[in-house]
């Protein structure tokens, strides 16, 4: 069996709000509240949900990009919270992150061979003739060729972006890879070919990802489970075939009724009314509940657990099922 990689233990991060004319706290924005998942060595976990739901506040809080509020991150048995900086600079060789903005991750006064082999200067201390080699070689693995070593960013396509990002990540040998939204700014032909390169990469690399995005074909697609997003927290989580088959959470089922292949399908199209709740001033209960065709009193009432519906299959509802 495969052995946890990454486990995150009721994982927060809030953000304190002030007014701008007292400077007086006026309330917290749970970005991500109470996330506890378990990523497996050499799985493709998939993150979704609506923008604004703390995706991408979760990936770079496994980073400490974002300093978590609270809870624990087990990397490989370490909390990777309690450690320095000097120790945390080790970690991240083993934990490497994919931008979705390929051109502002980009230093634009950098050359290529500095950009991707910026870590092996920052942890290994290769002279350049050696980082040179080692950056031309990954550099043809990613699909790019020797002559772009000395380019800048600018001379290159949305695409060869994405690709050069790619190799910047893969650098240093990760074990995990947070990819966040690493290919929705790309074209559609594109996307399809960094997406076969991504799963070319994790198996010769034997790379474990977290890929995050609200493309769910792409999530479907690419990964072996999904966790699905609202307001910071985990509301449902499965393998990717029983989730997209039979989701149990209403917000799930919405979502997965807008795919187009599913729009034209028999299944019916869910509309939801309303729009996402206020983050300062969250619903009491169930977060979900104000825009659900399922919400009783007990809704209102209680916080919903994310719990064990089916084998292997876990959603936050006090009434799960099918459509």
């Amino acid at each position: 069996m495969a052995q946890a990689l990454l486990e995150l233990d009721n994982l927060q991060t809030y953000y304190p709000v002030h007014s701008r004319l007292t400077r007086h706290q006026i309330g917290v924005i749970k970005a991500v509240d109470g996330v506890s998942v378990t990523i497996q060595e050499g799985e493709t976990f998939g993150l979704v949900g609506e923008s604004g739901c703390g995706k991408t506040t979760l990936g770079r809080s496994i980073m400490r990009l974002e300093e978590p509020t609270g809870g624990r991150i087990i990397f490989q048995g370490t909390d990777v919270r309690t450690l320095s900086r000097k120790a945390l600079k080790s970690v991240r060789q083993d934990i490497q992150m994919i931008f979705q903005d390929s051109q502002s991750s980009l230093n634009p006064r950098m050359q290529v061979i500095d950009l991707v082999g910026e870590g092996l200067v920052v942890q290994k201390r290769l002279k350049r003739q050696e980082r040179e080699e080692q950056v031309a070689e990954l550099l043809s693995v990613v699909g790019l060729r020797k002559e772009y070593l000395h380019r800048y960013p600018h001379e290159f396509s949305g695409g060869q972006r994405q690709r050069i990002g790619i190799a910047r990540a893969l650098m240093l040998r990760p074990k995990i890879v947070i990819a966040d939204e690493a290919v929705s700014a790309l074209d559609v032909s594109i996307r399809s070919q960094v997406l076969n390169l991504l799963a070319d990469l994790q198996r010769e690399f034997n790379l474990t990802y977290l890929f995050i995005s609200h493309d769910l074909s792409v999530v479907e697609y690419l990964s072996d489970r999904v966790g699905v997003m609202y307001l910071g927290r985990l509301v449902e989580v499965g393998t990717a075939k029983a989730l997209y088959a039979e989701p149990q959470m209403p917000y799930t089922q919405a979502l997965l009724s807008a795919m187009p292949d599913r729009v034209v399908s028999s299944r019916q199209r869910i509309v939801l009314k309303g729009d996402v709740p206020n983050p300062l001033n969250p619903p009491s209960g169930c977060p979900f509940r104000t825009r659900c065709w399922r919400a009783e009193t007990r809704c209102e009432q209680e916080v919903p657990l994310l719990r064990e519906v089916r084998p292997n299959h876990w959603a936050a509802c006090h009434f799960p099922g099918p459509e």
